[in-house]
Formats: C-alpha cells, structure tokens, sequence
C-alpha cells in the first residue's frame, strides 16, 4: 500500500525519518510532500534517501496534488496547527495544503498527527472538530501532552493507527476486553507472589484487534512492555481488582479474552507490616476465584476465550486439558500452550500454540507472537460470525 507522508514545519519534524523506516518495516512504500517549513529543519534529501522516492516541495506542471491525491492514505506527521486550520478552512497554499484538499475531494483517508505547543492545541479545537465533522474519512491522533507541549506519538503507536485504517475492520465498533500480565498478591509490603508472565501475547492480542476496528480496553497486571496509547487501558495488581474491573466492563463487551497469567492463590494472612527475616516463615494459600468462569455468568451473549498454559504434557494431553475447560467455563475458545517447550517459555517473543474449540483443534507452529496473535484473531473472527 501506498502512504503520502506530509512533514509540515514542526520540530517534531526529525522524527519523520526514523517514522518511514518503522512504516517500510509494517510493509508501506511511502513517499513524501514537505511543506517550505519543513525544509527549513530537515533536509529534502534525507527524506528522499529514506523513502527511496523522489521529494515534492513544490506544486509543478506534473500536478503531484493530483497524482498522489488517491494515495491509500495520507499522513501528515507531524501536523502544526498552521496547516490543520488552514485545510478546515479549505486553504491551499502549499503543496501540502494544496494535497490535503485535493484528497478530501476523493474522500482518501487522512491522518493528521498534531505536535505544538500544548496552548496552540487547544486554541484550534474548534478547527479540529470541523475537519471531523465535515470530513469522517480525516482522523486525529490525540497527542502526547507532556511537558506542556502537545508531543508527537511514538512512531510504533502511529504506525499502528495506520494499520487499524486501512485494515479490513472486522471488528468495527466491537467492544473488546483483553486480560494481560501477571496479577501480583501480596506477603507483606515488601513481599508479593507473582509468576514469570511477561504479558507480551496479550498486548500483542490487543494490537491486534485495535487494527481490525475494535474499541480494546486492555486490562493490565504487571507487564514487561510498552502498552500503545492508542487505546484504553487499565492497569490493576491482585486478581480481587483485575475481577472488580471485569465484574465493572464485561456487560457491555462483545468479546472477552483472557490471556492475562492470573493468581490461583494468595496468602492467607496478608501482614500489614513487613516478615522478620530472623526466622523461617510458612505461608499458608488460599485459593482465589477463577474469572474466566464468572465471565458467562455476568455476560452469558460474550464471546469468551481462555489461556491454559501447561508444563511437560503431551499434545493429546494438553488438547484434553483445553476442552475440559470449555465444558467447565463454557467458552468459546481456548488457547493452549506448553511453556516448558524451546523458545515458549514465559516472558519469550515466540510461542507455539493449539486452538481448541468445541469441535476442531488447530497448531499454530512455533511463530512470533505477533504472527501468533493475527492468527488467533483471525480463528475468533470465524468462530464469532458463527456464533
């Protein structure tokens, strides 16, 4: 696919070469439009060493506004709020100006991504809102707002905005709630019981089904990457707050997965002051509530997928494993896994994984967990259409 990349004159603008990397990475052949500005911080020539692809800077016989104008998607990245009120007022005096209008008369997708001054952000809202109103193919990322400027995202999080526009959206407007992490229970303040999950598959899982058109709220215990700012998300320790939250969220989803690594014990005495060390101590646990199994008790229409992770099973028995679980919870679908197996272990990049359902099973072989996610979205889709 084909993306116009506008860089406008914002500082934000020396971001823009490690941005076409990241999105030649993700598959997109991208040329450029530099607005005079943005010539003045970045070179032409660096754009067009990155892209591959000859730069505009300027509106010339070839008419470029016309030729690229039905690019699968324009992104201008960043936007300053010169060029933002200027295309809501339908002014084109720029060759990116000049582009930007003639796109919204194809209707091409737009994404504006806005980096300013925090108070110049809030100054054009007013403008912001017109190009939504009057133009639902043009769409805004909402900016990092630190340091009292209106920052510009990572170029992972614009990427994947990116990719949830020109995806197939299949899951368009879908509620989806996804458990990741390790729930932690605590000993005393200083002491917790937690397990090696590095919650990788299920931000992943998330990624994922944002692309495909969801509205994802991740629910989050301890992870050990960065969650995308481009949906919800709810960060909890203990399983009790990880089930508040879904017992709060479940009744209006349409679809709940949980790959979260859950607690099934906690002590039973939590001291409210830190163990002596001077002595040996003997825990006594307590199990916790299974929130897979309450999920189609609160929410009997949610589509529901569980995680079972075993250790040293055979294939058979780790099949079994899985659809006793659907009996007993009455999911929809499992996702099983062996973590004593090379490169599947906990916190690992990579997993090898069964798809159980109620009639079929299917092996996804040893893959990344982004490949891995995409098929397991894939095989929820198929079974949710058929639900």
């Amino acid at each position: 696919m084909k993306i116009i990349l506008c860089i406008t004159g914002s500082i934000a603008a020396v971001e823009d070469l490690k941005l076409v990397h990241q999105l030649q990475r993700s598959g997109f052949e991208v040329e450029c439009f530099m607005s005079p500005s943005a010539c003045e911080l970045i070179t032409p020539l660096s754009m067009e060493f990155a892209t591959k692809n000859p730069v505009n800077t300027k509106i010339t016989g070839y008419v470029e506004h016309v030729t690229n104008a039905q690019a699968d998607l324009i992104l201008v990245a960043p936007s300053t709020a010169n060029t933002i009120s200027k295309f809501a007022n339908k002014i084109a005096d720029t060759n990116v100006t000049t582009l930007l209008l003639t796109a919204s008369g194809y209707d091409t997708p737009i994404l504006f991504v806005p980096s300013m001054h925090i108070s110049m952000y809030r100054a054009i809202e007013e403008n912001i809102n017109k190009i939504k109103n009057q133009h639902p193919q043009v769409h805004f990322m909402e900016p990092v707002n630190a340091e009292r400027k209106a920052k510009f995202p990572s170029k992972e999080d614009i990427v994947l905005e990116v990719e949830r526009m020109l995806s197939d959206a299949t899951f368009k407007n879908k509620n989806v709630l996804i458990t990741a992490g390790a729930t932690i229970e605590s000993i005393d303040p200083m002491r917790i019981i937690t397990n090696r999950s590095s919650g990788k598959m299920g931000v992943e899982l998330a990624k994922q089904f944002y692309r495909q058109g969801a509205n994802v709220t991740l629910l989050c215990g301890r992870t050990q990457n960065d969650i995308p700012s481009n949906f919800n998300s709810i960060h909890v320790e203990s399983t009790r707050q990880m089930l508040d939250v879904v017992t709060e969220l479940v009744d209006d989803m349409d679809i709940y997965v949980s790959a979260a690594a859950i607690s099934d014990f906690r002590p039973d005495n939590d001291s409210t002051s830190k163990i002596s060390s001077d002595s040996d101590v003997t825990l006594s646990l307590v199990r916790l509530p299974k929130i897979l199994e309450k999920v189609k008790q609160l929410n009997p229409d949610i589509f529901a997928v569980g995680f079972k992770a075993e250790s040293g099973l055979t294939e058979d028995d780790l099949i079994d494993r899985a659809r006793s679980r659907i009996e007993k919870y009455g999911v929809d679908l499992m996702v099983a896994n062996d973590i004593s197996r090379a490169e599947c272990e906990p916190g690992s990049n990579s997993n090898e994984v069964y798809l159980v359902d109620k009639k079929s099973c299917d092996k996804l072989p040893l893959d990344s967990k982004r490949n891995i996610s995409q098929k397991i979205v894939e095989k929820i889709s198929e079974l949710y259409n058929s639900h």
